[in-house]
């Protein structure tokens, strides 16, 4: 697929207004449809198991939905965020640091990746020539154009020293709302996700997070309905009932209003049928 320079004034308008607008940009593909949103999803290139399916989880959810993945084509968490993409059906933008011609785009392991993201129908964008090869400090500026285009930016997993922080910190540069994968207490691999939480950004769990963030509405007909489980116990209704939205276990128990041998006994219970289960440390119903 050739690469075309396009006119300014055929980019977003959201681009187009950042302090540093790009002079030109250069594409390969094509842009999703007029109304879809921009999800830019970062995080670190050494990506945990955790973080691989918090990706998958979360994207996948996506599906159906208005929602093009903008990402930077690079190891880790870009790759993985544009493979859920695709899986799911979503159109993907990917940001390589290097033109866009087959010779100069890298890592060379995710050209065939580059290559499927365009026969899906997404896009390659960058503001090198073609055949520009990138360099390490042509990141950075390739990190704006994303955020850029973003509506939201979510962070998967960013360390101490990762270069994810600096893109994380652009988002409130350019006023995109700044979406954060919580981790566990300690895990070097959320220390970025944990300060940016607590300086006000969004902790996104589910799917529905990320379309509140979107300004997206959810909608249930798109979604696969379960009916309501027969034949439960006082006990696991009660447990079942709280979980119209995900609970850390400590919560349910908490809230059920029964003795917590009682609440703990009904969650294994329903469990054991299937009707929930445990994922990033919080139970939801199946």
């Amino acid at each position: 697929m050739e690469v075309r320079e396009l006119q300014t004034r055929s980019l977003p308008l959201q681009l187009r207004e950042i302090p540093q607008p790009p002079k030109r940009l250069w594409m390969r593909g094509s842009w999703p449809a007029t109304d879809t949103k921009y999800l830019a999803v970062v995080g670190s290139r050494a990506l945990t198991s955790y973080g691989r399916e918090a990706v998958a989880m979360l994207i996948g959810g996506l599906s159906g939905y208005p929602v093009s993945v903008v990402s930077g084509l690079a190891l880790g968490t870009d790759a993985a965020a544009h493979r859920a993409a695709l899986s799911a059906g979503l159109h993907t933008v990917a940001i390589p640091g290097s033109g866009l011609d087959d010779t100069v785009i890298g890592p060379r392991t995710n050209l065939p990746l580059a290559r499927d993201i365009l026969a899906s129908g997404g896009a390659l964008l960058s503001e090198h020539e073609p055949t520009y090869a990138a360099h390490p400090y042509d990141f950075p500026s390739r990190n704006r154009l994303m955020v850029g285009l973003a509506d939201a930016v979510l962070v998967v997993e960013a360390g101490e020293r990762s270069g994810t922080l600096i893109t994380a910190r652009l988002a409130g540069e350019y006023n995109r709302e700044l979406l954060c994968v919580p981790h566990r207490i300690g895990d070097p691999h959320g220390f970025g996700a944990h300060i940016f939480l607590r300086l006000g950004a969004t902790m996104v769990t589910e799917p529905q997070h990320l379309l509140e963030a979107l300004r997206i509405a959810s909608d249930e007909t798109l979604k696969e309905t379960r009916p309501e489980p027969q034949d439960l116990s006082n006990a696991e209704q009660a447990v079942y009932a709280l979980l119209e939205n995900p609970l850390p276990r400590d919560e349910l128990v908490r809230n059920a209003k029964l003795p917590a041998h009682e609440a703990l006994s009904a969650l294994v219970s329903l469990e054991l049928r299937g009707l929930l289960k445990e994922e990033f440390g919080a139970w939801r119903r199946v």
